[in-house]
């Protein structure tokens, strides 16, 4: 009980935060250019330390560039990626022929075909992006509610005295004689040589 009083003591007594600053803070952190700052930052530490705003101003010109139809830079890091890609295959291609024991070296090249896989798929990215595929559509079946469609110009249909019922052909034969008379045939007698089986 103590320890309860003491900590709803402690929310009560801490500074409030100005709403403005709450909001502005707020803002920043749904960003896409500030997050995705945040994580360059802690991952390119081996080119030195970065101001973070300098990096957010890049990043902002980066996205204004891909909104305005420039994919260059997408094309420039698709490719780099790609080469990455081939330099960890390989990487751990070579280091799996070195390995003795076959857990290690399956390992190994499980590894470097993962890599090659993606390696493969990035470059299949950059082709769509190079050159987009094209879709035909014949047809679209978006409704929200009941829909009609139309495929192609509809059948004719024969007038009334050239309809045929098909049924009916298929009980005469080809000399005009009528397979199925209409009339009930008489039953045949039972075989009265068979004995029942006991």
């Amino acid at each position: 009980m103590a320890t309860k009083k003491k900590s709803a003591n402690k929310a009560a007594s801490s500074p409030a935060v100005d709403k403005d600053t709450a909001k502005a803070l707020a803002k920043v952190a749904l960003r896409p250019s500030a997050n995705a700052a945040a994580v360059v930052t802690e991952y390119t530490k081996m080119f030195g330390d970065h101001d973070i705003n300098d990096l957010v101003d890049e990043l902002v010109d980066s996205i204004e560039k891909v909104n305005a139809g420039d994919m260059k830079r997408c094309e420039g890091m698709l490719m780099g990626q790609a080469q990455a890609l081939q330099s960890i295959f390989v990487n751990l291609s070579r280091r799996a022929i070195n390995q003795e024991y076959l857990k290690n070296y399956e390992a190994f090249m499980r590894m470097a075909l993962k890599a090659q896989s993606q390696c493969r798929q990035t470059l299949e990215t950059l082709s769509n992006i190079k050159n987009p595929p094209v879709v035909y559509a014949k047809q679209a079946n978006i409704s929200n509610g009941p829909q009609q469609i139309n495929n192609g110009v509809p059948a004719q249909t024969p007038h009334a005295e050239e309809i045929k019922n098909q049924s009916n052909e298929l009980l005469e034969v080809i000399d005009g004689e009528r397979l199925d008379s209409g009339t009930a045939q008489e039953t045949i007698g039972s075989n009265t040589a068979l004995a029942t089986m006991g």
